[in-house]
């Protein structure tokens, strides 16, 4: 059985590109600064459950797309996590933070309604993320 990413993360998120095990995601919320990187592997619902021939790739993964997101943020904090309560498939979270964003200090999560990219803008913050990445957008 081939990868196949969880309606909601589709619903939710637009495709920046795949690292070596990871789709990475942006979440389609201009009000943050938002990856979510889902490990392409089927069955996958907690960290415990990443085969040790892929733990490696995984972290780096995250290192990554914290260093991406930062470097084109310029984030003052940024937040990793992996809650998986809505969505039970694993994927993490990595949330550019500001003292001036809409939920500061407080947890991006059921914070307000998401408010989208406008096209132009998002095509454009994609194509940074992935050259930042090192990928072909949408790959």
């Amino acid at each position: 059985m081939g990868f196949h990413l969880h309606e909601r993360l589709a619903a939710d998120t637009i495709h920046v590109g795949d690292l070596a095990l990871s789709r990475v995601l942006l979440m389609n919320d201009r009000r943050f600064p938002w990856l979510i990187l889902v490990p392409r592997r089927e069955g996958l619902r907690d960290f415990d459950e990443v085969a040790s021939e892929d733990k490696a790739d995984f972290y780096l993964a995250i290192e990554q797309a914290s260093a991406a997101l930062r470097a084109l943020t310029g984030a003052y904090k940024l937040n990793v996590g992996a809650i998986g309560n809505m969505v039970p498939q694993l994927h993490v979270h990595i949330v550019a933070r500001f003292p001036a964003d809409a939920a500061w200090p407080a947890p991006v999560w059921g914070y307000g309604v998401a408010e989208p990219y406008e096209a132009g803008a998002l095509e454009n913050l994609v194509a940074k993320l992935a050259r930042e990445l090192g990928l072909k957008s949408g790959d």
